[in-house]
Order: structure tokens, then sequence, then C-alpha cells
């Protein structure tokens, strides 16, 4: 009987319309939508690697093998099970155009068979078939290359350029590949040529640095559960490395997971200040119902039944802002598909999926909730007396303990879905405890600005500056908009200077570690023979500061202390791939070793290992733990000795093993050297690294920290950019803060101009008004801002962090200029009324 009472009374009130609800459902809607958007893209881009596993694989499954062919066992297995088989090498080499001045260029080789690709297509311009323009014609085998190398070697088509040993004719431009995902980080623009003719390049010798995929296409009733069984069962020890088209490119999976859940979880914090707006807005539409709410318990309504009659108003206008915030989310993805097709180097499939939307829905409702409840208790406990007089002295009420059991569970339950849900609960509950951490700093803040201003507002400071005491009046005054516009402007600025304190830092550290640790060129694929002439010609530039080199091979750990490798160290990258090994009599100039010793320089004895300290502290091995290392197919079973440090932050030489040269005798290898130089000499250098050595590969590390930090730069600017929804949700709170003001503005105004004020000094008042609660949450967000990008770049990236004031006065300025605008645009309506018809309404 209660709950139809209150749904009646709730249902009459709401036909009047959602007047005092805009706000709340604009703050609702722009945290839902926002989310809803991210988790629809990043499921649609899972959904087409799904979908397309197979063809951005380029088949069935995959076995990679590096630094070599398949054997008789590899083959046999392959032959025994796929009905086609599609072999492919890659690996990084310089293109050079023969001229007066020969051009080199790096690039990213691969060699392929006339069964490739077994599923997609490679598209080419001109629009030629992929066979054609490989063929031979006039005794030279085509080549395709990438636009960018294309520009780079300044060719044409029909033109001719070296690989290695061997001239090619340039026969088209790559447009796309179809397993272009799996090819991982790529220093290099793309060449494509027909295997065998690599034949003759020298490129291919032993030692050199490559890989080896078998792409493979199975029957349609073949299990891929049964097959990557069977194949890891007999060919594991072999170090080959499984993919298939369920999964078809797990970091790339990873990365996408990763980088939606964070971006998610920034949406979270747009939420976050949404739920200040919606907390705000309750509020206000609660102060318009005070003779409502007085007037019920002055005729027997209950706490209960007044409770479920706004609770069930606030509820249908939570589950309204949702489906609005859904519906964008869902629209927005599917409006904009083309544009994201054409960014994204992905498949993507966009339509309306129910999950990320079930998602969003949930978000939306609990946030609401955790930030309307307050309120709603707040007015339940309150006597009728007490509203008569007026909600304002509501203020400082704190709701009975029930209520705040709800909230606390509620909030347990919203903070525990996006642990759960993000997939990396660490980093949702650190960001839950920021954004809980920043609202109660903010929220101390407003008070201490509230009360600073009415100070000063009272203070003999100010005598004679009634415009500027009439400011400080109104910020430290009861009510009014202070507390809102400082928790949602101020949120939504700390998520941003935070974002660019990092981004900040970021750049400073590459810029900062570059000159002094990293080398000017990693060069790999040194023939033994041509090992010293090379370091001849190098130590007679006199920009040459030092070169460091090391004999390179390369190997998987398969077993630990005669365990699979795997089942001892789990997923960790040391055990994941195939990892450098190195050779030495005595330790290399410069080692630290920790623990144990290095062997004597005449050892002939069982193979000896040292060991990279702090990945073995991680894998759990220990001085006198046996492993078996993988190198070329055969198993060599190695005995700790030692532990040193290796420091792989330098961009120099670091192997997580070294062993002693009796162990790896007769195994093929080359060398690998860096180059540390002059940087006005780096061209110089460059010509006399591959002057005569076509087979060598020089690789700039400075153009390869720029493209590393061109992909962080991206990655930050899509979450500096992800937070204009908290920026644009505290924007409407401001709005919404300025509109709820408006009344008391306006009888402000009629006073002011009855005392003979003009309309410029009253304009001037009320933007003073909003420049300082502005930067009061400008100057908050720096704080705050500064301290998230603190723990961010001390404890997650493990770098030296520095304030950053740039962007710091940018935020203060910001803020200040958004509660200014968002003032102004309310001052209006004031300024134009009527000082007599204000005054007559109340008396």
């Amino acid at each position: 009987m209660e709950f139809a009472t209150a749904f009646r009374i709730a249902s009459r009130e709401l036909r009047g319309g959602i007047k005092g609800f805009r706000i709340f459902l604009a703050c609702l809607a722009i945290g839902v939508a926002a989310v809803a958007a991210v988790g629809s893209v990043q499921t649609a881009i899972n959904r087409g690697l799904s979908e397309q596993g197979a063809a951005i694989l380029g088949g069935d499954a995959e076995i990679e093998i590096s630094y070599r062919f398949a054997g008789d066992a590899e083959l046999g297995w392959m032959q025994e099970n796929a009905l086609e088989i599609s072999e492919v090498v890659e690996f990084r080499s310089m293109a050079v155009k023969e001229s007066v001045q020969p051009v080199h260029a790096l690039t990213q080789l691969k060699g392929v068979d006339a069964n490739y690709p077994i599923y997609g297509s490679v598209e080419l311009q001109p629009g030629i078939e992929l066979a054609d323009a490989l063929s031979i014609r006039d005794g030279l085998p085509g080549a395709i290359l990438h636009p960018v190398l294309k520009e780079r070697l300044g060719l044409e088509i029909g033109d001719t350029f070296q690989l290695g040993l061997k001239e090619f004719r340039f026969s088209a431009v790559l447009e796309s590949e179809p397993d272009s995902a799996v090819s991982g980080f790529g220093i290099g623009p793309r060449t494509i040529v027909r295997t065998e003719d690599l034949e003759g390049t020298g490129l291919l010798g032993p030692g050199t640095l490559y890989s080896t995929k078998y792409r493979l296409k199975f029957p349609p009733s073949a299990s891929l559960t049964e097959l990557k069984a069977s194949a890891e069962a007999e060919l594991l020890d072999y170090g080959i490395r499984w993919l298939d088209s369920r999964n078809s490119s797990p970091q790339l999976r990873r990365f996408i997971a990763r980088i939606g859940a964070f971006l998610v979880l920034v949406g979270l914090a747009g939420l976050a200040v949404g739920g200040v707006g919606v907390a705000a807005a309750v509020r206000l539409f609660l102060e318009g119902k005070t003779e409502t709410i007085g007037t019920l318990k002055t005729i027997g309504a209950s706490q209960r039944t007044i409770f479920r009659v706004y609770l069930m108003q606030t509820g249908a206008m939570m589950v309204l802002g949702t489906a609005l915030g859904l519906l964008i989310g869902a629209a927005a993805p599917l409006l904009l598909a083309p544009l994201i097709s054409g960014i994204l180097p992905l498949p993507a499939v966009f339509g309306i999926y129910p999950e990320p939307l079930a998602k969003a829905a949930i978000y939306g409702l609990l946030t609401g909730l955790v930030f309307s409840l307050w309120s709603l208790a707040r007015t339940a406990d309150i006597p009728a007396a007490v509203l008569f007089r007026g909600i304002a002295d509501t203020a400082r009420r704190i709701p009975s303990l029930p209520y705040l059991v709800a909230v606390a569970v509620l909030l347990s339950i919203l903070v525990g879905v996006a642990s759960w849900f993000s997939g990396v609960p660490r980093l949702a509950l650190w960001t839950a405890a920021g954004l809980f951490g920043a609202l109660v700093v903010l929220s101390l803040a407003a008070m201490l600005v509230r009360n600073l201003a009415r100070k000063l507002s009272r203070s003999g400071l100010l005598r004679g500056r009634t415009l500027v005491r009439l400011a400080f009046g109104s910020v430290g005054g009861p009510g009014g908009e202070t507390a809102s516009v400082v928790l949602s402007l101020g949120l939504g600025l700390t998520v941003l200077a935070a974002v660019g304190q990092i981004s900040t830092n970021l750049r400073n550290a590459i810029a900062r570690d570059l000159p002094v640790e990293a080398p000017s060129y990693f060069v790999v694929d040194i023939q033994g023979d041509q090992l010293d002439p090379l370091l001849d010609r190098l130590k007679s530039n006199q920009a040459v500061e030092r070169i460091e080199t090391a004999p390179m091979l390369r190997g998987f750990i398969t077993r630990i202390n005669g365990r699979p490798a795997r089942e001892v160290a789990g997923s960790h990258w040391v055990v994941s791939g195939d990892r450098g090994v190195t050779y030495a009599a005595s330790p290399p100039e410069g080692t630290v070793v920790t623990r144990g010793e290095w062997w004597p320089e005449d050892y002939t004895g069982p193979p000896l290992v040292s060991f990279a300290e702090e990945e073995a502290v991680e894998i759990g091995l220990d001085l006198g733990d046996q492993i078996s290392v993988n190198i070329l197919g055969r198993e060599i079973e190695a005995t700790i000795a030692s532990l040193r440090v290796v420091d792989f932050s330098t961009a120099g030489i670091g192997f997580i093993m070294a062993m002693n040269p009796s162990a790896l005798a007769g195994a093929p290898h080359t060398h690998i050297a860096t180059v540390y130089s002059e940087q006005s000499a780096d061209s110089e250098v460059f010509k006399q690294i591959t002057e005569g050595n076509p087979n060598i590969t020089a690789i700039s590390v400075t153009e390869g920290i720029q493209r590393a930090t061109e992909i962080l730069t991206g990655l930050v600017a899509a979450i500096t950019y992800s937070t204009g929804a908290a920026l644009l949700t505290g924007f409407v709170v401001l709005i919404g803060a300025a509109a709820a003001g408006e009344k008391a503005r306006v009888f402000e105004s009629a006073v002011l101009k009855t005392l003979g004020a003009s309309r410029v000094r009253i304009l001037i008042s009320l933007a003073l008004r909003s420049a300082i609660l502005g930067a009061a949450a400008g100057v908050v967000a720096i704080f705050a801002g500064a301290a998230a990008g603190w723990a961010v770049m001390r404890f997650v990236m493990e770098v030296d962090y520095t304030f950053e004031p740039v962007s710091a006065v940018a935020i203060v300025s910001g803020g200040t200029l958004l509660t200014i605008v968002a003032g102004l645009l309310f001052a209006i309506g004031p300024l134009n009324a009527k000082p007599a018809r204000v005054l007559r309404a109340r008396e």
C-alpha cells in the first residue's frame, strides 16, 4: 500500500515535466556514452580479429621458427596434418639504390613462396597480381616496396636496387598485406620478394637473425585445440612457437584490452564528474520541492514514503539518462565507422554489441545511485518545520546510518564491477582510490575556499572595494555553486592535469636519457671476417666515441631443472620466446657479477652460464640450477655459475645469458655492435658501416626511439581526448550550477541597481566570482594532477618525476576561463531584469 502511494505521487509529479532533471540527464548521458563508445569500438576490433583471424594470420595456424628453416621433424608434422603450407621468412636488411651517392634505407624484408597468402590478398599499385609482381623479367626478380621505402630510395616502377649482393626490380607499391597485424613492431618499411630469389644475396647465411613462419591450412573438421597439443608435444623441444586463428595476435589483443580498459577507466572518471553533477542536480531539484515535502510530512507521510517518492523519480531519470547515453554510445561508433576504420590498421566489425552497452548501463546506474542517495536520504530525515524554513539549512546534515551503509555498499559494488570488467583489477582499484582521494581533497578545498572567501569578504583588506567584496561574499555564502564548481570542474581538470604531467615527463625522460646513454647505431649480422675491418674503419673516425661488440646467437629456454620452462616460469617474457645468447672467456668490460664466479678463461668443462640477476630472481633461478637452451635446434644444458647486472634501459648490448666459449664451439653465428658517435656525424658513420657490407644491417637507435615516442605520443593523445568527456561533463555541471544560481543573481542585481551600480560593474562582479571559483578548481587540480603524475611515473614507469609548470598554468587558465564563460552565459538575464518587479516579488 505504501509503495503504491509513493508510486502515484512520484508519477503525478513527473507529469509536470523533467525541467529540474536536465543537468542530471546530461551528466549521466555523457559519461555513459563515453564508456559505451569505447567499449563498442574495442568489441568491434576484437570481433574483427576473431572473424578474420585466419586472414590476419595468413592461415588456420602458424608455426614460427627462429634463425633456421624447418627441419625434417617439423616439415613431417606439417605435411602430415595440413592441406596447404606457406613458408614466409622475415628479417631486417638494407635496401640500396646505386648511384653516384648510394642511397641506403632500412627495410623489413619478407620472403614468400608461391602459396602466399593462403587467406586474404595482397593489394598492389598498379593493380597487378602478386605472382606477376614477383616474377623474373630480364633476368631480375621482382620486388614490392612500401610507399615510404619507395620515397626514401627515390625509385620509380621498373628501377633497380640491391638487397645484399643481388639486384632486384621494383615492380609494384604495397598498399596492404593481410598478415600485417601479426608482423609486430617493424623498424623499417616493408619489402616483399620470393624466398627463392634471396639465394645469392648473402642475407641468409649461418648465424643471420631471421625467423621463418609456416602458415597452415587444415581440413574444416580439424580441431585446432588437438592440433596445437600435438604440435607442442612433438615439436616444442625444437623451439617452435604456435599461433592459430582463434587468437591470431595475442600481443595485439592484450594491447587493445589494456588500452581499452584504461580508456574505460578514464571514462569512469568522467562519470565521477557527472556524479557530482547528479548530486548537485538532485539537491537543487529537492530545494524546489521543499514545500511539497514539508506538506507531505505534515499530512502524515512517513520518511520511507517520501524517500521512495523521490527515489522513484530520480531512478526513472537514471534509467532515461542511461538510455540516452547508451543510444549515443552505440550510435557514435556506427556513424564514425568509416573514419575509425581508416585510422585503425586492424579489422573492425562495427555493430551494436550488448556486452559493452550492458557494462556502461551498470556503470551509469550505480554511479547515479551512489551520488543521488546522499541527498535523498538527507531530505527524508529532515523535520517538516525545517523544510518549510528552507532546505539550505540541511546542507550540513549527515544521513542516518542505514543510508550511509547503503552508499558504502553501492560504492563497493561499483569499484568491484569496475575491477572485474576492466580485466586489470589493480589499475581499476588504484583509479578508484585516486578518484576517491581527489573527491575528498576537492571537497576539503571547496570548504576551505568558502571559509576563506567569507573571511576575506568581512575583512578590512577589501574595504572600499565593493564589487570584490561582494564576489567573495557570494563565494563564501551558504548554498551557491562553490562546492559544485570546485568538485566537478576540479575533478575533470585533475584528470587532464595528470595526463599532461605524465606526457611531458615521458618525453623529458626520453630526451634526457638518449644523448647520454643510447648508441647511435645498433649493427647486426656482422660476419666473423667482416668484424675487424669494420672496427678499423670506425676507429679511424674521430667522431666515433666508442664501439662495443659481442658474438650473437639466439636460443629458447626449454627446460629448467628438468621441467618445462613455462611450467616453472609461467608467462615470464624470458621464456616466452627466443633470447639473445653470447659467449665470453672473461667478463666483458663493465660487467658486475653479483653472485657466483665467472669461469676460468681456459675452461672446457660442462656448459656454464651467467644469467641476468633481476630476471633470475623473477623466474626463481639460483646458482647451480640447470637450464636447457635450444640454439639452432641443438639442446644445450648449462649450469648457472653466476648472476650479473644487465641494464636494458641503455639501448646498448645486453644478454640474458652468457656462456663459456667451449659450450657454443662450432655453432654458426654473427656479431653485433653498438656504435657511439657524435650526432653530427651520423651520416658519415652510417656510410662507413654499410659501405662494402651489403649484408650488414645498421639500425638507427635514435630513429627507433623517435618512432616509439611517436606511438607513445599517439596513445597520450588518445587518452587526452578521452578526458574530453570528463571536461564536457564538468562544463555541463558548471552550466547547471550557474543556471541554479540565476534566481539569486537576479535579486542581487536588482539590489545593486537600486543602490546605483552600473551594468558593467555588476558584470565585473559576476565575472570575478566565476574567476575565483575557476582558479580555485584549477589550483587544486594542479596539486592533485601532479600527485597522480608522480605516482604513475614513480611506481608504473619507474622513472624520475619533475613538475611541469606550463601545462599547470594552462590548467588554471582553462578552469578560470570555463567558469567565467559559464557564469557570463547566465548573467544576461539578471542584468536585464527590472529592479522594481524583482523587489516587489520578494515582498
